[in-house]
């Protein structure tokens, strides 16, 4: 043989043994993944065919983050062949790492390519992915450092209940799955829940999920460093022009010292929109962590007009057409309070009323002194009553309580009969509670009316005596199935007096009308006297409806139907409830619900219009 070919094939021999030998020293950090690479003519390729088989979550995510689907589907002319190539690579590697966040940490990837055998010069691609198992959550580990652990260490209250929430708050536990959205949410909730709680400072100072993929396992771990807890030291107020900075600290019903949670800044700043007296209200912390001992909470306010005057044009089914006049003074004779008065006219009712009211004042109580004047007339008599009160009043966010004394008269003139007067004098407690997903359209809750007084009473065809009376309404809302809402209401009433002594009739009970029992007119049920339906001792109402949204694309918009109960009598013995049914629709506001009601009544064998706005405590 040729020397020089003997050479040539030595050399080939060393080359090629020496190659083999240098791939065996960098074995794949992964398993390989099968790809069977096309024809050298698909480089010409027109269009892409790509195909994920996964399941049906994991698929919508590979289809939605990976660059080979995205490219190759929105334009695959463009794309050259190194660049194609490098995706093709670039694949299994990226589909690990998406279903990494989805807990998966050991798939099995396979990627195959062809061209197609007709002259459409389109390329399949599929990739099919084996998720595998889930991995769960083994060990959570939360750590707290801070004002935080040194406070529930000694055994404080707050950073106990604090951290004890925030245990309650991070919502992956052992044995859950692990996602990273999961995650992400648990330890921003921690997060969260420490900032609310008064520590604005708090960060977490570190984390980790550790994976353990033979075990297909996860074990968490957190440090969160809580910071300074922010107490209250100075309300930085600013905006005041007539009203008292008194008024305004009176209104945090908060001591210096407290700790500064969200809860506290978002009440206060609540009780400040309620009151009144300003137009736009801002409250915010001074986070510098420097001051947390002692620290600034910033009040911005923009004071409503002093004077306010407005007209009103209305109509219910109760009382008929209805024009008013109000007007609203803020700071009556220079003292912190306001004084309102408002004249009615109507075809059934006519009214004055007034009421000069105190600012907020210590634990949110209000003076206050008022009167009133009002003209009713309905289709079996008129009364004329008058009234002055003088009482006390507290309103926090769920209970209203009023204490007040009163003096009242009322003449009842019946349709064809004499009149008769009363006037009793009483001292009296009304309160009101709530508790409502919503308070202008609420689904979910409940509400309590009482009303108790004591007093004496003196008729100028009867008795002088002692009279008490008690009055008692729970409404309760709660969601039924998936789409039906459900409203339920109970009124009670009772006048306690000795026989041949009279009260005014404004004490006394009638029922009928939007909010009784519809099908009925406005107080038209009670005891008749002389021919006319007059006040009773006793009252018992019941009313239950179902609603629902018409449609999905009008929400606010909701059909209803309800049943109705009751009556007004001089005993409960003698009362005979009377019933109405119907149906109605909703339009939930943003200032209320409006109601439009047809409502048959079982007494009267007839139907009757019910039209109301608002709803009623």
């Amino acid at each position: 043989m040729n020397p020089a070919r003997w050479a040539a094939a030595l050399l080939a021999s060393v080359l090629a043994f020496g190659l083999t030998g240098c791939a065996s020293l960098f074995p794949a950090s992964r398993p390989a993944v099968p790809v069977a690479t096309p024809p050298a003519e698909a480089g010409s390729r027109s269009t892409v065919a790509i195909e994920v088989v996964a399941p049906d979550g994991l698929r919508q995510l590979l289809e939605r983050h990976l660059d080979l689907v995205r490219l190759g589907r929105a334009a695959p002319a463009d794309v050259d062949d190194s660049e194609w190539a490098r995706l093709i690579d670039a694949t299994p590697e990226q589909v690990r790492d998406l279903l990494q966040t989805e807990g998966y940490f050991a798939p099995a990837v396979s990627l195959t390519r062809s061209a197609s055998a007709d002259a459409t010069r389109t390329e399949k691609v599929r990739l099919e992915v084996q998720p595998g198992s889930q991995a769960r959550i083994s060990r959570v580990t939360l750590e707290v450092e801070g004002e935080i652990d040194r406070g529930a260490a000694a055994g404080e209250a707050h950073a106990t209940a604090t951290l004890a929430e925030l245990r309650r708050r991070f919502a992956l536990a052992p044995g859950a799955p692990f996602r990273n959205d999961s995650w992400s949410s648990a330890k921003a909730a921690v997060l969260a829940a420490a900032r609310a709680a008064g520590y604005v400072n708090a960060a977490f100072s570190g984390t980790s999920a550790d994976v353990d993929v033979a075990a297909n396992t996860v074990r968490l771990f957190l440090v969160l460093d809580s910071g300074p807890l922010f107490r209250l030291g100075v309300l930085d107020i600013q905006g005041l022009v007539e009203h008292d900075v008194q008024t305004v600290r009176n209104l945090a019903l908060t001591r210096v010292g407290t700790p500064v949670t969200e809860t506290l800044l978002l009440d206060f700043q609540e009780r400040l929109q309620k009151a009144g007296l300003f137009d736009s209200v801002a409250v915010t912390l001074d986070a510098d962590p420097a001051q947390a001992a002692q620290a600034r909470v910033l009040v911005r306010l923009r004071e409503s007009p002093l004077q306010v005057y407005t007209v009103g044009l209305g109509f219910s089914a109760n009382t008929g057409y209805r024009a008013s006049v109000e007007h609203l003074y803020r700071r009556v004779f220079g003292f912190a309070a306001s004084a309102r008065n408002k004249v009615e006219l109507g075809d059934k009712r006519s009214a004055w009323e007034g009421e000069i009211i105190a600012h907020p004042g210590e634990r949110l109580y209000r003076n206050l002194i008022g009167g009133a004047v009002e003209k009713l007339q309905t289709d079996t008599d008129t009364v004329l009553s008058q009234r002055l009160r003088v009482g006390r009043t507290q309103d926090t966010q769920r209970l209203e309580r009023l204490f007040f004394a009163e003096a009242e008269r009322s003449v009842r003139t019946p349709v064809g009969a004499q009149e008769s007067s009363a006037f009793a004098i009483s001292g009296n407690f009304h309160g009101a509670w709530r508790n409502l997903d919503n308070i202008v359209l609420p689904t979910r809750g409940a509400t309590l009316k009482l009303e108790l007084g004591l007093g004496r009473a003196h008729g100028d065809q009867s008795e002088s005596g002692y009279f008490a009376r008690t009055y008692g309404r729970v409404v309760g809302y709660l969601p039924v199935g998936d789409s039906w809402y459900g409203q339920a209401r109970l009124e009670l009433g009772q006048v306690f007096l000795p026989a041949g002594v009279v009260v005014p009739d404004s004490k006394l009970f009638r029922a009928g009308g939007d909010e009784s029992v519809r099908g009925y007119t406005f107080r038209s049920l009670g005891p008749v006297v002389d021919g006319a339906v007059g006040g009773g001792l006793s009252l018992a109402t019941a009313s239950i409806e179902l609603a629902r949204p018409i449609s999905a694309r009008l929400p606010s918009v909701w059909g209803a139907v309800f049943f109705d109960a009751g009556n007004a009598a001089n005993s409960f013995r003698n009362l005979r409830p009377v019933y109405g049914t119907g149906v109605g629709v909703r339009w939930r506001s943003p200032v209320g619900p409006l109601r439009l009601d047809w409502a048959y009544g079982s007494e009267t064998r007839q139907g009757r219009i019910h039209f109301s706005v608002g709803i009623a405590f």
